[in-house]
């Protein structure tokens, strides 16, 4: 539970947002992992494409949740789609950064997890067959490029409206304030 709100959380949900219906383009359907029919197809992915174990270390948990392989954010643009989508265990949802400050691909993550090459070349050959199985749309880089776009122009045009909002507000209050 967040106790405190920013305009980057506000704007990272509609980055979030967009990029869910644009998973939800290439599908042709909604994908809500919370309910429904979205629900059932997480549900699937986790039991018959990775056994209720987690993708990257192999091991059953209690409690897995969604790992996003290409990220679900502005700057890679991930989609929330079936083919992009793994179960992770917590220990493993925590993306280490190389030396520029950018997070590790999956690939990468999965390397640093694994204990050997076999267990890498194992786990990395189910995760590939899952992205093809499940149809995960093959994005030109133009595409990509696209998406990174208009996600920053969300981004930043939604921590203005906040801006501006509160702008408003203290001159709507002071108004008031000056009327009392």
């Amino acid at each position: 539970m967040t106790t405190y709100n920013t305009g980057s959380d506000a704007a990272n949900t509609i980055v979030r947002a967009f990029l869910t219906k644009v998973g939800e383009f290439y599908l042709e359907q909604t994908f809500n992992t919370g309910n429904g029919k979205g629900k059932a197809e997480w549900l699937r992915v986790q039991t018959e494409s990775f056994n209720s174990k987690c993708a990257y270390c192999g091991e059953e948990h209690q409690k897995l949740t969604i790992e996003h392989l290409i990220m679900f954010n502005r700057s890679e643009c991930g989609l929330h789609h079936p083919g992009n989508i793994v179960p992770c265990c917590s220990k493993c949802n925590k993306r280490q950064r190389d030396a520029d400050g950018n997070y590790l691909s999956w690939q990468e993550h999965l390397l640093s997890v694994c204990e050997n090459i076999d267990e890498y070349k194992e786990r990395r050959s189910r995760i590939v067959k899952h992205i093809e199985t499940e149809q995960y749309p093959k994005l030109t880089e133009d595409e990509v490029n696209a998406l990174k776009a208009i996600a920053n122009h969300l981004y930043s045009s939604t921590k203005s409206e906040l801006d501006k909002s509160l702008a408003l507000y203290k001159e709507i209050d002071a108004t008031l304030v000056n009327r009392r």
